[in-house]
């Protein structure tokens, strides 16, 4: 049988609780940061995009217009 008195126990299982709690602390602070970090990336991509999109808009009204289907016949 267990010899140690319930104060013991519960302050043993308090201590674990709050080395789990620094635990938790630390990985949410991990995660945070790599949500910032993923989220600049995501806004450079879609700056990047929206460039790209421009580009190629910009190429297609330098495209001479198509010839006229009954002009090809």
């Amino acid at each position: 049988m267990d010899s140690s008195s319930p104060f013991d126990r519960i302050a043993e299982r308090v201590e674990r609780l709050l080395v789990r709690h620094e635990q938790f602390e630390s990985t949410i602070a991990l995660l945070t940061d790599q949500v910032a970090t993923l989220t600049q990336e995501r806004d450079s991509l879609r700056s990047r995009l929206q460039a790209a999109r421009a580009r190629v808009d910009a190429l297609i009204e330098r495209l001479p217009p198509p010839p006229n289907e009954k002009d090809a016949q």
